[in-house]
């Protein structure tokens, strides 16, 4: 995430408190993935060499290539409150939006392409590192043409780990509000998020496990890369982790989202979480150990449902529907939120969040009207201003 280089702690360098304990500056930084279509065929355009110097002329570094042709990201500058983080993810998007037009590119807001991705959606990026990706990666290198988004969070270095630890269990809930990849090869999957699907069949994608110091992590990390299972250590690509190059914590599990409204509540909830986290908050239930194979569940059930059926309770490891779990959330992060100055927003764009659906019920009942994924597409698709069409 090039845009974050100038992510740093917070008062004395702390990265999360003040002097006196409440949040000091903590930043937040966004990465977001999408497909490039063609203008006419709606079918992936495999265009990002064309593309991405006419972007970098007015975003720069902030734009950047991704493992398949037809895929773009954007990486926003390191920004104090979600108002900054707003206008970066409009400003970003507006600029790649145009240069895409110029090319007759459509930029795609969707997690999977909805249709059938053919070749043009199989061609990798010719950078080295990608290609070798690909040749190692065979078959599963080809279906990754996914789009995700990235939070960053500043956090001490100390304090990366115990974070972690503490915020796997409530990544799920993140997850069900971003979830917007129903659509897999021209059918409904059944799923509300099936790029998770797709991603988690990588060896190191997915929820990650406890850790006891980041001593132990990055020993992890570095026997992965002895062994080959990874190329480098880049390529630890769980549901979170500590940022390799940025004084963060890298909240991965969300689908890319149609609109900036939708980015910016997971983005404020999830800088929230960090911060709670990290902050040892929430008592000793927050840092019970959590059974792998419940955690691996529930992030599957997210996947599958969405935000339209149950997940499985972040602490009780029971069923409870998707908006009891989202409360549930929304009022565990609520006294950090307000702290950050951020729970009024919050707690709104959540509500209308929760009453719109998120993206994969957008994305159904765009289908529905005339069971073409053509509409899918239209409705995802990113207009001058650089939001989907519908979101005022």
């Amino acid at each position: 995430m090039t845009g974050v280089t100038g992510i740093a702690g917070g008062a004395g360098g702390a990265g999360v408190t003040g002097s006196e304990g409440a949040p000091g500056e903590v930043l937040v930084g966004v990465e977001e993935e999408f497909l490039l279509l063609d203008a006419d065929t709606a079918r992936p355009a495999p265009r990002i060499t064309e593309i991405l110097p006419d972007a970098a002329r007015t975003a720069g570094e902030n734009a950047q290539p991704e493992l398949h042709r037809a895929q773009i990201e954007i990486a926003t500058e390191p920004c104090r409150t979600l108002g900054a983080l707003r206008a970066e993810l409009t400003r970003l998007r507006v600029q790649v939006v145009e240069a895409a037009r110029r090319s007759n590119t459509l930029v795609v807001a969707a997690g999977t392409y909805p249709g059938q991705m053919g070749p043009p959606g199989r061609l990798v990026t010719p950078e080295p590192r990608y290609e070798q990706i690909a040749r190692d990666a065979s078959v599963l290198g080809a279906e990754q043409l996914i789009c995700g988004c990235h939070v960053h969070v500043s956090v001490a270095p100390e304090r990366a780990v115990p974070a972690m630890n503490r915020v796997r269990r409530w990544l799920p809930v993140v997850l069900a509000l971003s979830a917007n990849s129903p659509f897999w090869e021209g059918q409904d999957t059944g799923f509300s998020s099936f790029r998770t699907e797709v991603w988690v069949r990588w060896p190191t994608a997915g929820p990650i496990g406890g850790f006891a110091s980041m001593a132990e992590y990055e020993a992890l990390l570095d026997r992965l890369v002895a062994t080959g299972v990874i190329l480098d250590r880049a390529m630890a690509y769980w549901d979170v982790r500590p940022s390799q190059r940025f004084p963060t914590l890298e909240v991965r599990v969300a689908d890319v989202m149609p609109s900036t409204d939708e980015v910016v509540a997971v983005a404020g909830v999830i800088r929230a979480l960090v911060v709670w986290a990290a902050e040892g908050r929430g008592g000793p239930e927050a840092d019970r150990p959590l059974r792998p194979e419940l955690q691996r569940a529930a992030s599957w059930r997210a996947a599958r449902a969405g935000l339209g059926e149950e997940l499985i309770d972040p602490l009780l490891g029971t069923a409870a529907p998707a908006s009891a779990a989202v409360a549930q959330l929304v009022e565990l992060l609520g006294p950090t939120m307000e702290e950050l100055g951020d729970r009024l927003e919050l707690v709104g764009l959540v509500a209308r969040l929760l009453e719109r659906g998120n993206g994969a019920d957008r994305q159904r009942r765009a289908f529905r009207r005339r069971h073409a994924l053509g509409d899918v597409v239209g409705a995802l698709t990113l207009d001058a201003g650089g939001e989907p069409p519908g979101t005022a």
